[in-house]
């Protein structure tokens, strides 16, 4: 985190009149004492940068501007110190009040549509004084992501938190939302993987699905090389290898074949996990798992399926999953399933949403359902993760993944 210079950070402006809380709101958000605040107008003298860590989305840095309308002695000076923060901010945060709309308002979208940058609206303090539907409606012109929030309401702050995170993935710029390597990153160059692609009813004949070929084309792009074998050959591939091969990496439904045959100290995974990783959030995945132990008869799991496919006989996730869940659980758990981008807005009737590798999906999209799930308190984990849990082998084929891998050690203490 202190590493990341600052200009290519997120870079994200709070606006907004003296005394609407910007600085409460940045502290409340951040969860940590990041600006001086005060009752009195015009505390913030000069521009706060708080650079941190905002997870999922990665290296940020908050500015936490002076009033617009300050009238103090130094107003002008500090008023052009927010002026030129309007040039740096790739994301407009504007805090205002319940009922409240003036020109400093009109201003900062305004500057917003100049520097082509989106807009998230607070509307602080709605412990004092809860904004009405028409001034809601009359907000939701100038942007579509409107967030109500009051800074003392603690007990709501981890919503609200992940709520504030979700609008922001929705509108990040595009530079921001660059996944990291499939593989690339996991070998040295010149490494080898060997890629176990099952040839089964879910695969498309003539072809193997996506997350396989993405993972062959990043293998290329990184100067690595690919071994594709079906799983009634892999044995046979690491007899024929001259070398242990650098990673290995499996479909979901052979995982527990796959980790029986590898030679100890030789790297495993699956396509799914390292799809989650790419897509969404493989450390909060690992994390939610805890919830399985505590699962009872009738409590409803959601499958979330990104592809759109037919159902077949033995799908894994309408299927297999629920299979090995009972075998797992010995209880009568309810699982409904949801396909394509029909990913529900609540989530509160589930104990635990279960997500596939999300190759049809964008990294927005995936960050958002976490980000819900996350604004829900719903726990959301990945379809690799979950089966390697069922089947016993997670400890195995989370080692690639060192952060990931220190969650699943916190998780053997509850679980």
């Amino acid at each position: 985190m202190f590493k990341t210079p600052k200009s290519i950070r997120l870079q994200i402006g709070i606006f907004g009149r003296t005394n609407v809380g910007k600085s409460t709101f940045l502290n409340y958000i951040t969860n940590q004492d990041v600006s001086i605040t005060s009752e009195i107008p015009g505390t913030t003298t000069d521009v706060v940068e708080k650079a941190m860590e905002l997870l999922p989305i990665g290296p940020v840095l908050f500015l936490d501007t002076a009033g617009l309308d300050d009238r103090s002695e130094l107003s002008s000076l500090r008023l052009k110190k927010t002026g030129n923060i309007f040039e740096r901010s790739d994301i407009f945060v504007l805090v205002i009040e319940a009922g409240i709309w003036t020109a400093y308002e009109e201003r900062i979208i305004n500057e917003s549509k100049k520097n082509n940058a989106p807009v998230i609206i607070v509307v602080n303090k709605s412990d004092i004084n809860r904004p009405d539907d028409d001034f809601l409606d009359r907000l939701k012109q100038y942007s579509g992501n409107v967030l109500v929030a009051s800074c003392t309401d603690k007990q709501n702050q981890n919503f609200a938190i992940h709520d504030f995170k979700r609008r922001m993935i929705e509108i990040l710029p595009l530079d921001f939302l660059n996944p990291p390597s499939i593989v690339g990153d996991l070998m040295p160059r010149g490494g080898v993987a060997v890629l176990i692609v099952p040839i089964d009813k879910e695969a498309p004949k003539g072809r193997i699905i996506l997350p396989q070929v993405q993972t062959i084309r990043d293998t290329l792009d990184n100067g690595q090389m690919s071994l594709s074998v079906k799983e009634t050959e892999y044995e046979l591939a690491l007899k024929k290898l001259k070398q242990k091969p650098d990673l290995v990496v499996c479909d979901s439904q052979v995982v527990d074949k796959m980790v029986a045959a590898t030679p100890e100290g030789v790297k495993c995974t699956t396509f799914s996990m390292l799809f989650s990783r790419i897509k969404g959030d493989l450390s909060a995945a690992v994390d939610s798992l805890a919830v399985i132990k505590e699962l009872g008869s009738g409590d409803k799991v959601l499958i979330a399926e990104s592809c759109s496919h037919h159902p077949i006989e033995d799908d894994i996730g309408r299927v297999k999953i629920p299979r090995w869940f009972k075998k797992y659980t010995g209880k009568d758990i309810l699982f409904e399933d949801c396909a394509g981008r029909d990913f529900p807005e609540t989530l509160e009737e589930y104990k635990l949403v279960i997500q596939c590798g999300g190759c049809m999906i964008t990294r927005r999209e995936m960050l958002a359902r976490v980000e819900r799930a996350k604004a829900q308190g719903v726990p959301l984990t990945n379809y690799g993760v979950c089966i390697s849990f069922l089947h016993g082998v997670l400890e195995r084929v989370i080692s690639p993944f060192p952060d990931a891998e220190k969650r699943f050690y916190a998780l053997n203490n509850v679980c």
